[in-house]
């Protein structure tokens, strides 16, 4: 039966978990409401970086992530999230609304992939090739909707343009104080803070060298993964069919869906956004990939086993992100 009552503290441990999901530098641009028995998500607009995010797309692309997120946490838990995008043509900042029903049997796969958000980190550094790449792609196109998102990996051989894109995706921004002067303030925190991205998470100018990746502020000299040398990451694009606030949403919803099927196929990834951050950038990952409106890219291989995974990156307490109406039956 949709809209049964779920129990707010089973709620708001599936959002605790689902907030894990990645967002344009950890700024966490989601708000949710518990309203009776439906759950709603509303976009943050004062946590929409404005200078690198001039539209609010990336953003939107990481609701669409901590939307899936809660869907895969709330399964995990027994119910079955019912979401209806969208809801109000009056407020575009209101991005669903989310009811239940119980789950007929909760499967070790469902655990699984919700564990996978626990494990899932933002790796910037170089990766092996990963194995068994045609069955890993073929698993994750199964389960992407490609009505809505298209799925294309970008060959070898075109490595190198993308490689010029992204310079030039730089070097357009040289001179962008309001850029520079946001993704340094987003970048020079460590792991005590709630938001941004720790130093301990970025990479050395030497590293940085080695992969596609935005440029941030300088940190520490490194060269860590010295044994994997360049990277041989696949890198793969999310694409819409046009830049609709919805298609958006659920190209987020995908993103969730790739990284934690990479997870779960041990595997590590790094969302990649800067070359979409521009039009010139966007221009050269559409013709390269064949999509009409990318999104995102994201770097899928093998990372070292090592003896101590790295702490996760910090995210904002539940409270700050989670309110419940007071007519709201707690349970």
């Amino acid at each position: 039966m949709r809209d049964s009552f779920v129990d707010v503290e089973i709620i708001r441990a599936a959002l605790q978990l689902a907030c894990r999901a990645p967002s344009l530098h950890n700024s966490q641009p989601w708000r949710w409401v518990l309203d009776g028995n439906v759950v709603q998500l509303f976009a943050d607009q004062e946590r929409v970086i404005r200078s690198t995010d001039s539209s609010g797309r990336e953003a939107l692309l990481g609701c669409g992530a901590v939307l899936d997120h809660f869907r895969v946490a709330m399964t995990a838990a027994g119910w079955t999230a019912n979401v209806d995008r969208f809801p109000n043509p009056n407020n575009v900042d209101h991005l669903a609304s989310i009811d239940f029903s119980p789950t007929e049997f909760v499967t070790d796969g469902h655990r699984r992939r919700a564990d996978a958000i626990l494990l899932r980190r933002t790796d910037r550094l170089p990766f092996a090739a990963p194995p068994d790449w045609d069955l890993f792609e073929s698993e994750v196109r199964s389960v992407l909707d490609d009505r809505s998102v298209r799925l294309a990996v970008i060959a070898d051989e075109h490595r190198p343009e993308l490689a010029k894109a992204s310079d030039l995706t730089e070097s357009l921004r040289m001179y962008d104080s309001s850029y520079h002067e946001e993704l340094l303030w987003w970048t020079t925190g460590d792991t005590t803070t709630s938001e941004g991205i720790p130093q301990e998470s970025l990479v050395s100018a030497a590293e940085s060298d080695r992969v596609l990746n935005r440029s941030f502020p300088v940190t520490p000299d490194s060269h860590r993964r010295p044994e994997v040398g360049e990277d041989h990451s696949k890198i793969l694009v999310l694409s819409t069919f046009d830049d609709a606030h919805d298609s958006v949403l659920r190209c987020g919803e995908a993103l969730s869906a790739v990284l934690l099927d990479a997870t779960m196929a041990d595997l590590a990834t790094c969302p990649v956004t800067h070359l979409m951050e521009v039009p010139a950038g966007r221009t050269v990952v559409a013709s390269l990939s064949g999509g009409d409106h990318p999104q995102i890219l994201v770097r899928v291989g093998l990372a070292p086993a090592v003896a101590e995974a790295p702490p996760p990156t910090p995210r904002r307490p539940i409270d700050d992100v989670f309110h419940v109406r007071p007519n709201t039956t707690q349970g």
